[in-house]
């Protein structure tokens, strides 16, 4: 039985609900944001959680930056997911696991996680553990949250947007399901305008970039 984390809907939007990209700033901040997660967190059952719209399972969406590329991947038809089959995706990312909350040890690791929240283990987990290969230094960065509640998958999910800087090479894992390689911002603006099949999440994400990728390799 699968355990996954998930915040109650009514906790993390009081007000209205947010649709697309929305950057940390201001008074929507990410330590308020992370604060919501650490406290009403828990987790359940997936298959729960998947037909529960009243929880929303936190999702690390990772883009992985080097210089002023972004890497893009496109999703086989081998696979996990079927609706995700021959999708072009800029984040690599997961559901959160309870082995995501982070032990003693990696907290004197990384002093600035907290033992309540998973999501920046989580998000290592599946960028340099899981599907790609990355050599030589990273540093994580995150910069807002996307939601998309048009559709019964993005209704139960929130994506946690975090740019992985790098500096070295970076390879997929999981070859027969996964492909990738870095392109350029203009490249990336011109697959969508050609109707390419990227994902929800991406297409959200893509008009964003030319703003937020510059300002990143600034900071």
């Amino acid at each position: 039985m699968e355990f996954i984390h998930v915040v109650p809907r009514e906790k993390l939007f009081q007000e209205s609900t947010p649709h697309g990209f929305v950057a940390f700033g201001g008074d929507f901040s990410e330590e308020s944001f992370m604060g919501i997660l650490e406290r009403e967190g828990f987790f359940v059952e997936r298959a729960y959680a998947e037909r529960t719209p009243a929880l929303k399972q936190p999702i690390p969406y990772c883009l992985v930056i080097k210089e002023d590329q972004v890497f893009l991947l496109t999703r086989s038809k081998q696979g996990g997911e079927a609706r995700l089959h021959n999708k072009l995706s800029i984040g690599v990312g997961g559901h959160v696991e309870p082995v995501d909350l982070p032990t003693s040890e990696e907290l004197e690791l990384h002093p600035d996680w907290n033992r309540r929240n998973p999501i920046p283990k989580a998000a290592l987990r599946e960028a340099t553990l899981e599907e790609l290969e990355i050599e030589g230094d990273f540093k994580l960065k995150t910069v807002g949250l996307i939601n998309d509640d048009t559709n019964p998958v993005g209704s139960v999910h929130i994506g946690i947007v975090m740019l992985l800087i790098v500096d070295g090479s970076v390879r997929v894992r999981e070859t027969e399901q996964l492909s990738g390689k870095f392109v350029s911002l203009e490249e990336l603006k011109q697959f969508a305008r050609d109707g390419a099949n990227l994902e929800t999440w991406s297409s959200l994400l893509v008009p964003e970039l030319d703003q937020l990728v510059p300002q990143l390799m600034r900071s």
